[in-house]
């Protein structure tokens, strides 16, 4: 578990699923990820394999809390997904993150993604951390360079534009 002034981030617990769910079902969570909405079933296999992720290599995506509410407020972490995309991005840390709906502009995810960093640090020194990301999602752009990313390439992933951006904790 990691504490910061405003948010605790701590490994998904099922009962988390259910507003994991509703943040995925809002058209601008999906606009810069995915193509069109995700089935039950997907968000299901999308939220699973983030405890995989913990179990096979020690990094996994973090469940964002609100320390003065409890409230599920987003997601942020670090995944190996294996992605078909060049250059390939296999054996990093690729990190993301999503904020809900009602909890953006309040700084949440720059908070998380610092916090986040500063785990992955502390238990992955040294290796590589990779981010794709639209060319149109602005504020992720901006989290990317606040964590000091760099871009390395420009290419596409299912026939989208996108960004990949990366550093060395």
């Amino acid at each position: 578990m990691i504490s910061t002034d405003r948010l605790i981030l701590r490994r998904p617990r099922l009962e988390d699923f259910e507003p994991y769910q509703q943040m995925w079902l809002d058209p601008e969570i999906l606009r810069h990820v995915a193509p069109g909405p995700f089935s039950g079933e997907q968000m299901w296999t999308r939220f699973l394999r983030q405890e995989g992720g913990w179990q096979f290599f020690g990094f996994g995506y973090f469940v964002i809390e609100e320390k003065s509410s409890g409230r599920f407020v987003g997601q942020m972490g670090f995944q190996e997904l294996r992605r078909e995309i060049s250059p390939a991005l296999t054996g990093t840390m690729e990190t993301g993150w999503t904020i809900a709906p009602a909890a953006q502009g309040r700084g949440y995810a720059s908070e998380a993604a610092q916090a986040a960093f500063g785990w992955a640090r502390e238990h992955h020194a040294g290796r590589r951390v990779t981010a794709i990301v639209s060319p149109a999602n602005v504020a992720s752009i901006r989290i990317v360079e606040k964590l000091g990313m760099q871009l390395f390439a420009q290419t596409e992933y299912h026939d989208k534009p996108v960004m990949l951006f990366d550093r060395i904790l």
